[in-house]
């Protein structure tokens, strides 16, 4: 039986174990997927002794998603322009890594929730590996401006600069945020550290849709600020759903859909 794992730390929460346990049975197929919670520092150990007992692939949460890129011995592009990897996969010239975050973001925002990109201001908030993965598939999208903003300005304007070919990407400061845009996406750590995050008052407007890449409870505290302006609001579950088919489909070469399991999630 083909074995695949979610490495993380902590990863007892982790819901890829449902998600890909109903893939697996959408599409008849049988396969063994667990939790791997690795301790810090110890990445490549636990990585290496996994494949080496015949794991077909992983997918990676925080705090590893470098770790697993400089891990892979072959790297696509996207996990390349990312520079971090949340899926590995084993393949006879070695472990390659992926990274399909921003395809999972970007299907939850347009298919799922039906929110527009093309020709929209996007703010992104955080300059951290979880913006930098997303980066580049929102920008294929055709915003008419994707602003990063960061408590270290920074490291928003190195990942601005890293991504100016790709698209219309500025770094700006909290405090000169002073006009509405029209998505905002929480790509900071702060929803799953607990942390409160405060956003310019300028930032969301009525029709604002704002979206936090965390899922259930740890999104309440930003999305809950972000409906007192009355501005429309998501968390990630749907972004969790969408990466994890996305994976499946590097891994095993079909796309399962999503509408059910994600149902079933929000159900629960």
């Amino acid at each position: 039986m083909d074995r695949y794992v979610v490495i993380g730390n902590p990863v007892a929460h982790s819901r890829s174990p449902l998600i890909h346990s109903r893939f697996a049975a959408q599409m008849r197929e049988t396969i063994d997927y667990d939790r791997l919670f690795v301790p810090l520092g110890a990445f490549d150990e636990h990585a290496l002794r996994f494949f080496a007992a015949g794991g077909r692939g992983a997918n990676v949460t925080l705090p590893f998603k470098v770790d697993a890129y400089r891990f892979a011995h072959a790297r696509s592009d996207r996990a390349r322009a990312a520079g971090a990897a949340n899926l590995l996969a084993a393949r006879e010239d070695g472990v390659f890594a992926d990274n399909t975050d921003g395809a999972g973001l970007v299907a939850d925002l347009v298919r799922n929730l039906g929110i527009a990109i093309a020709g929209r201001r996007v703010l992104m908030v955080g300059a951290g590996g979880a913006a930098r993965g997303v980066l580049a598939p929102l920008l294929a999208e055709r915003p008419a401006l994707l602003a990063i903003a960061n408590r270290t300005p920074a490291r928003a304007l190195d990942l601005a600069t890293r991504f100016a070919s790709a698209g219309p990407v500025e770094a700006i400061g909290f405090d000169a945020v002073s006009d509405a845009f029209d998505l905002v996406v929480n790509a900071t750590s702060s929803s799953t550290l607990g942390e409160n995050l405060i956003l310019p008052e300028g930032a969301i407007a009525a029709g604002t849709c704002v979206y936090d890449m965390a899922y259930g409870e740890a999104a309440n505290a930003f999305l809950d600020q972000a409906r007192e302006h009355g501005a429309r609001v998501s968390d990630g579950l749907g972004m969790l759903v969408e990466q994890a088919a996305e994976s499946w489909l590097v891994w095993r070469g079909t796309r399962p859909q999503t509408a059910a399991v994600l149902a079933e999630l929000r159900a629960a």
